[in-house]
């Protein structure tokens, strides 16, 4: 059964930072694995506008506010993009009764989108 549908979309360019700007977003919105995995890429900003989405999109989901970074976004093996609810939010789950949490991000140069469905 469903209990939670979240979709966001973020604008790429508001994620091209210049250094200074960006060390002090990510410290306040993406975890250590999410920098990592996003500063190895080409098109970075397009990968921190899709997390971005994908921690907004588990808000909505939810139904209110989480700490940024306490939601975390990874990748399989396959790549396929995980949320992983980290620190204070783990509760959530159980609360809510989640046990399976569904995310698709997707982007283009312009534009990221996410969708988060919350599953019992």
């Amino acid at each position: 059964m469903i209990v939670g549908v979240g979709i966001d979309l973020a604008e790429v360019e508001r994620y091209r930072f210049e250094p200074r700007k960006l060390e002090w977003f990510a410290r306040k919105v993406y975890t250590e694995a999410e920098m990592a995995y996003a500063l190895r890429k080409r098109n970075w900003p397009e990968r921190l506008a899709g997390f971005f989405a994908a921690k907004e999109a588990t808000r909505k989901a939810f139904g209110h506010a989480i700490p940024w970074r306490w939601i975390g976004v990874g990748h399989e093996r396959s790549g396929k993009p995980t949320i992983e609810l980290l620190g204070k939010a783990q509760p959530l789950l159980a609360l809510r009764d989640v046990r399976t949490i569904h995310l698709t991000i997707t982007h283009t140069a312009v534009t990221a989108a996410a969708v988060v469905i919350l599953e019992r």
